[in-house]
């Protein structure tokens, strides 16, 4: 049973791709992360000895610290944190219990170069509708929550990536792009080792919204026309993306936790006399 100040796996995986997740800290020591370069998703890596530094960006937000094993080094970190003013709990039993339950660990290998603030930075065309709505969102929640994204004129993407040392994403020729069958976030799913049952769910939706083969899902043809709609309503993209991500947690929750769910009407024979 996990203490007061400390948070079970269970509970935490509950959190992990949603918008209720708390920062997390990997304060693994560098021996401790290169004998499993791998995270928690959504998780950032930083040094013990310096996390009182985070101390006025984490001001009013929930912390979730984890070593190895979820002992010393992430118990005086947190508790250094919480020295601070922070919410700052323990994972319990740290990154080994989170791998040994067979959850989804996030290739950290496959990140991008991070830019002076700790942030990836991806680029991409101008007016999203699906693919590259749902590769932000994927991004944001599983790889790196402070990921900035530049909506730029189609022509332009490989000039700005070049100059603004950005990741270009959903284009072609590209590493992060459609591949055969599958579209670009099912090459994020895959490339960043964060396959779940409810990704792999999402993901056949997303596919086939994108791709024009409602045949995949019954959801996609209904993923297509909402994004349809958000591309209409908002004429910046930034603040399409961000009525975006409403759409994709709702979706997310329903992937994970709802598709056995029906609704009909009437619900009973007796509902129907009333």
């Amino acid at each position: 049973m996990a203490s007061y100040n400390e948070i079970s796996v269970p509970t935490l995986a509950r959190l992990v791709g949603t918008p209720e997740c708390p920062v997390l800290l990997d304060v693994r020591t560098e021996e401790d992360f290169q004998a499993d370069p791998r995270s928690i998703p959504s998780s950032y890596r930083y040094n013990y000895l310096n996390v009182a530094d985070l101390a006025e960006q984490l001001n009013g937000k929930s912390v979730v610290v984890y070593c190895q094993k979820g002992l010393k080094i992430s118990q005086g970190a947190a508790a250094i944190l919480r020295c601070k003013g922070i919410d700052a709990e323990v994972l319990q039993g740290g990154q080994f219990a989170w791998r040994d339950a067979t959850l989804p660990m996030l290739a950290t290998a496959k990140l991008p170069v991070a830019d002076d603030q700790g942030r990836t930075v991806w680029v991409t065309k101008h007016r999203p509708k699906v693919d590259r709505i749902a590769c932000p969102w994927l991004i944001r929640r599983f790889v790196d929550p402070n990921a900035q994204f530049l909506f730029v004129a189609p022509s332009q993407v490989e000039n700005v990536a070049e100059r603004f040392n950005a990741t270009p994403f959903d284009v072609q020729d590209v590493f992060w792009s459609h591949r055969g069958e599958h579209c670009t976030f099912d090459t994020m799913i895959e490339e960043f080792g964060i396959r779940s049952d409810a990704l792999n769910r999402l993901a056949t939706v997303v596919r086939g919204a994108d791709t024009d083969k409602h045949h995949l899902a019954p959801e996609a043809a209904g993923l297509l026309a909402v994004s349809l709609g958000l591309s209409r309503m908002y004429r910046d993209d930034l603040a399409q993306l961000e009525a975006g991500f409403m759409l994709y947690d709702a979706f997310y929750r329903w992937a994970r936790d709802a598709t056995e769910e029906g609704h009909d009407w009437p619900t009973s024979s007796t509902q129907s006399k009333l």
